[in-house]
């Protein structure tokens, strides 16, 4: 049962993320829903809300540990590089709400 909460949950915070986060690529916002990133990001981030332990530090990290394809998969470049500093404090925004309402 809990499982089952947990991946409510996680599916949850991914469709908030992925409609409220983007990357910026040459002032053209790519949501990450659309660049099917969002899942990968709430569950990485999850344990964080579950756990209590949320913090910037602890955010930048796991989007610095999230690799994103460029070029076909000739480059590689960490999340945290694409998003403008407002999506990465609209993120946390949205992390600090979800993390209360669990």
């Amino acid at each position: 049962m809990a499982r089952t909460n947990t991946s409510e949950a996680i599916e949850s915070l991914a469709a908030e993320i992925g409609e409220n986060v983007y990357i910026d690529v040459a002032k053209w916002h790519l949501y990450l829903r659309d660049a099917k990133l969002h899942t990968v990001v709430a569950e990485k981030l999850y344990p964080l809300l579950a756990d209590k332990s949320l913090d910037e530090n602890q955010v930048s990290k796991v989007l610095q540990s999230i690799p994103v394809k460029l070029g076909g998969g000739k480059r590689e470049v960490p999340l945290v590089d694409l998003l403008p500093t407002q999506c990465q404090v609209n993120l946390m925004d949205l992390l600090e709400e979800f993390q209360r309402n669990l």
